[in-house]
């Protein structure tokens, strides 16, 4: 895991209403970045407040720009399918320049298929759409000329090299691959029904070879992988934490039919949903055997399903960056802030 980043990942679900979400969540970016964390991701949601609050990512990483220097600021993901490529490519283009280059554009099909139909869209059409649409994305990013003839402004190429393709599937790693994007591994990565207990790693490692089999010669890789990870001080305040967030957070699923109501353990609860949690040593222990750790080039970790309180969010951010990332292979780069670095240009 030698030259391993550090990402933090926030979809926004702290308990209160927006303002309160929002004002957490850009205090946690903050001390993900005084603790030396290499990027912050969001996802974008819309309508569903329980599953994300944040349904305007450029807005907001806008104020995360304004109040960071040096942390990365990413989107994980732009559901592409409703939004217009164009206008993504203007918001993305004008947030890199106010936030000195800082922007990492990750888009994907995903979202609510309820939230579809909201935007004239058929859920089932969500593949081809976003084929189409990521297409048009990629020429605006790489100043081809529109429909009229127009180019975007302001024009900023660099950023079609920091595109990254959110993916469950083989084809859509391969597909990330050959578009020299990014690959974004989600913690959330359905399980086939044939293999309905088969472990993160098993399903995406054969993404892994299709994504580095069909990327263009020359071409390095960047392949993010996302965890849910909670590090507390003591064993029995982790697992106290987590049991009443991951409950809940299994109650819904059973509620929308994505899971039997069947009694569960906590243990059963925590495998099903991937959670890595405990102490410094036990979440160590926990990320080490995760195979695809040891081929990504980012960590991204996430403390959802399990919500702990914000103090205890900002606890596990310190205890990553002191003691679990580094057992992995993270290193923390004392970078001055970006407008300081030489070579670092607004386009």
């Amino acid at each position: 895991m030698t030259g391993l980043r550090l990402g933090f990942f926030t979809r926004l679900l702290d308990e209160g209403d927006a303002a309160t979400r929002y004002r957490l969540a850009l205090a946690q970016i903050r001390h993900a970045e005084a603790c030396g964390f290499d990027s912050a991701w969001v996802a974008q949601h819309h309508f569903h407040a329980a599953e994300g609050g944040l349904p305007a990512p450029f807005v907001f990483l806008a104020q995360a720009a304004a109040l960071t220097s040096r942390i990365r600021l990413g989107t994980g993901i732009v559901t592409l399918p409703l939004e217009l490529p164009i206008r993504v490519a203007e918001d993305a283009a004008v947030l890199d320049i106010l936030s000195q280059g800082r922007v990492e554009l990750g888009v994907g099909s995903g979202g609510n298929p309820e939230a579809f139909a909201a935007f004239g869209l058929q859920d089932a059409d969500r593949r081809a759409v976003f084929a189409r649409k990521l297409a048009e994305l990629v020429a605006a990013l790489d100043q081809k000329a529109l429909a009229g003839g127009d180019r975007v402004y302001p024009p900023h190429p660099s950023l079609g090299q920091r595109l990254w393709y959110a993916t469950f599937s083989v084809d859509g790693a391969q597909a990330a691959g050959q578009l020299g994007a990014g690959l974004l591994l989600s913690r959330t990565q359905p399980r086939p029904k044939t293999a309905p207990d088969a472990s993160l790693a098993e399903i995406q490692e054969p993404m892994i070879d299709a994504y580095l089999a069909a990327l263009p010669p020359g071409t390095a890789p960047r392949i993010l992988a996302s965890r849910s990870v909670f590090v507390a001080d003591d064993r029995a305040e982790a697992w106290r934490l987590a049991e009443a967030g991951l409950r809940r957070f299994d109650a819904r699923l059973v509620a929308q039919g994505r899971l039997p109501d069947a009694p569960r353990t906590l243990e059963e609860i925590i495998r099903r949903q991937d959670s890595h949690l405990g102490t410094v040593a036990e979440v160590t222990e926990s990320l080490a055997a995760d195979r695809v750790l040891a081929r990504a080039t980012e960590l991204a970790v996430q403390v959802h399903s399990i919500d702990p309180p914000h103090a205890h969010t900002l606890r596990s951010i310190e205890l990553v960056a002191q003691g679990v990332a580094p057992a992995l292979g993270w290193q923390r780069q004392h970078r001055p802030p970006i407008a300081q670095q030489a070579g670092v240009a607004a386009q």
